[in-house]
């Protein structure tokens, strides 16, 4: 929730770079004049169709009938044609062709594209150039010509650590397509919980994940939700380590004697696949034919991160193997695995990719290599002729503000210093969004807005950087982002009036707007001990991993004109008296008083703050007291310290 001045400023920011494009296009020539959008609106494909096609324009028209709440009622002249010049492959293609052209005058739009990939992203394109006008709802007049940098771009999605039902992963699909993702990557194994249905191994759902997987036909129909969107889906299951669920399942395929339970806590655990029995082949050989039967995409994803080999080293039987073998230890022995694996996968006409880890001087050139540790291991494994995509920099589950993803780029680095044939090895990247510290409730606001941000990175030239400009135009997506379906926004008020248990929730409204939430390996889990059945419901798990206020405040603060003023002023009386209406809704209230500390900061850093607008005597300790605000707790940092350091910052230099 955001007070209504605060509101007024981020709209006069999105305001500040028309029209609010993300991912920004290749190139966009503004024309006079604008297109009005009433009840007459329609759109038609005039060039070839296919039922794609004709699904995507009316979801489109269904989009754009919410965004602006008209009926269309249509016309016999559409007022937006689109033009595919060809149908293009049935399900989305690695390296499709998927540019496209957008014209929009007062007299019409028209879309072209050379196949439907590219006529889905310019359907986008369209439907963030309708705002409101002097005349209702309108496009401004525009010339567009747009393209990808790069062919692989995509989200990962772990359902393993907690489960996410089937209407998130088809939300999230849609608000992917929305910023011309094209690559949904299904984290569908883990140590705690295994979540597909397997009618060759039915144990496998049985006893590995607590009632809580996907049927075959739910599956299918994920692959052609995704597939109507031009999204491909890639399915992971981790092997040979983070297997705790498989070896609930069948613990005669593990390294080490059973019997074995799923993982209730996170780490890494010991017990792994033994990569030395041909059972185990057997089994995958088996496992795997009845997956590519579901998941058609050429890639399928083996994991391979994380094995600590403990178990294989403290077995006899496993290093007598090793030795007779000539193996490398661990390595070498994951390396002999994922040989094996390569030719079952050859087999059913699959190319592997894993993390980084498995990256070793014997694994098959073909296989894509997924870096998660660096820029440095993604070079690295292109110089040696390996495809790779990267996905360091990108953990949306870390909790980093956009800025720092957008700050990453694929062929950043070391990367960037390699030849030219050795750089085309590198198709692009994924954001991941590790599930141990998110459930189905609170994973949209761990995604979104941010997402759109490295979408951008992943499909605009490497030349758009500016962060400012990013930032003006995420505001405005992200609300748009809402006629997607996504609840990244519509979650955070109800969990955050659930903390009150129905009294009055604006103090803690007012906090949790002034406080960022802490991610995994950013202080999430320090002091707490969690475990995959606690309810994710606390302050923590509302707030988001991003102020946009206290953005909107620091850019105030180092502004500093007049209405900057006032703007400061308001909110900065706020905080100074909302702790006094905190306090009480924090009494016998076991949600809310791990919060009391921050609180009384919040009302100290409002009087401070006052104080330096209107040039009063400030505590002599400020710099120590912001210090020691400036350290989390609670597993969250309170932000609303920034704006005032600024202005602190700035008496200081006078």
């Amino acid at each position: 929730m955001f007070r209504p001045i605060v509101l007024m400023a981020l709209a006069s920011l999105a305001c500040a770079a028309p029209p609010a494009l993300m991912p920004l296009p290749v190139r966009v020539d503004p024309r006079p004049g604008y297109l009005v959008i009433d009840g007459a609106f329609a759109a038609k494909a005039t060039g070839v169709t296919d039922p794609r096609l004709n699904a995507a324009i009316r979801r489109f028209t269904a989009r754009l009938s919410r965004q602006t709440g008209l009926l269309f009622t249509g016309s016999d002249v559409p007022v937006l044609k689109v033009e595919c010049a060809a149908r293009g492959l049935e399900n989305a293609t690695l390296g499709e062709d998927e540019s496209y052209t957008l014209d929009v005058a007062p007299s019409g739009a028209v879309l072209k594209a050379p196949a439907i990939a590219g006529a889905l992203h310019g359907l986008e394109t369209f439907s963030q150039l309708v705002v409101p006008g002097a005349a209702g709802f309108e496009a401004g007049a525009v010339h567009i010509e747009d393209r990808p940098r790069f062919p692989w771009r995509g989200l990962m999605i772990d359902s393993s650590r907690h489960w996410m039902p089937l209407d998130v992963i088809e939300r999230n699909l849609d608000a992917m397509a929305a910023v011309k993702l094209n690559v949904f990557h299904w984290h569908l194994s883990d140590d705690q919980g295994f979540r597909v249905e397997s009618k060759r191994f039915p144990k496998l759902q049985e006893l590995g994940s607590d009632g809580h997987y996907y049927t075959q036909e739910e599956l299918r129909h994920i692959v052609g939700y995704a597939r109507d969107r031009g999204i491909r889906v890639v399915a992971e299951f981790d092997i040979p380590g983070h297997t705790l669920s498989w070896l609930a399942a069948y613990p005669e395929l593990a390294s080490e004697a059973g019997p074995f339970s799923i993982g209730r806590t996170w780490g890494i655990f010991d017990p792994v696949l033994d990569p030395t029995r041909d059972q185990t082949y057997e089994f995958l050989d088996s496992f795997i034919g009845e997956m590519t039967s579901i998941f058609p995409d050429p890639y399928f994803h083996i994991g391979g991160d994380e094995v600590n080999g403990k178990s294989w080293d403290s077995n006899p039987r496993i290093l007598a193997f090793t030795r007779e073998h000539k193996l490398d230890g661990p390595k070498g022995l994951q390396a002999y695995f994922n040989q094996r694996l390569s030719k079952i996968l050859e087999k059913y006409h699959r190319t592997v990719i894993g993390w980084d880890e498995v990256l070793h001087p014997d694994l098959p050139t073909a296989t894509m290599i997924q870096s998660w540790r660096g820029n440095a291991s993604l070079a690295e494994a292109a110089a040696k002729g390996h495809r790779g995509i990267l996905s360091w920099g990108y953990y949306l589950d870390h909790l980093r503000p956009a800025s720092y993803h957008y700050a990453v780029d694929p062929l950043g680095g070391p990367a960037a210093q390699l030849a030219p044939d050795k750089a085309a090895n590198i198709l692009g990247g994924e954001a991941c969004m590790w599930a141990e510290y998110v459930s189905s409730e609170t994973v949209d606001s761990r995604i979104w807005p941010r997402l759109a941000a490295i979408a951008e990175r992943f499909w605009s030239p490497k030349e758009v950087t500016d962060v400012d400009s990013m930032y003006s135009r995420l505001a405005v997506i992200s609300r748009w982002l809402e006629w997607t379906g996504v609840r990244h926004r519509a979650n955070y008020g109800p969990m955050l009036d659930r903390l009150t248990g129905g009294h009055p929730a604006e103090p803690v409204h007012v906090l949790a707007d002034a406080v960022e939430a802490l991610g995994l390996g950013q202080g999430r889990g320090r002091g707490v001990k969690y475990t995959s059945l606690m309810a994710l419901n606390r302050m923590v798990d509302a707030a988001r991993p991003e102020s946009e206020s206290v953005r909107v405040l620091e850019l105030a603060a180092r502004r500093g004109n007049p209405a900057d003023l006032i703007l400061l002023r308001d909110e900065f009386t706020r905080w100074a008296a909302n702790d006094a209406l905190f306090q009480p809704l924090a009494e016998d209230n076991a949600l809310l008083a791990e919060l009391k500390p921050v609180s009384k900061d919040l009302a100290y850093l409002g009087t401070v703050g006052l104080a330096l607008l209107n040039h009063s005597a400030i505590p002599s300790d400020l710099d120590a007291q912001l210090t020691r605000i400036a350290r989390p707790q609670a597993e969250l940092r309170l932000a609303a310290f920034r704006p005032i350091k600024v202005l602190a910052d700035a008496a200081k230099a006078k």
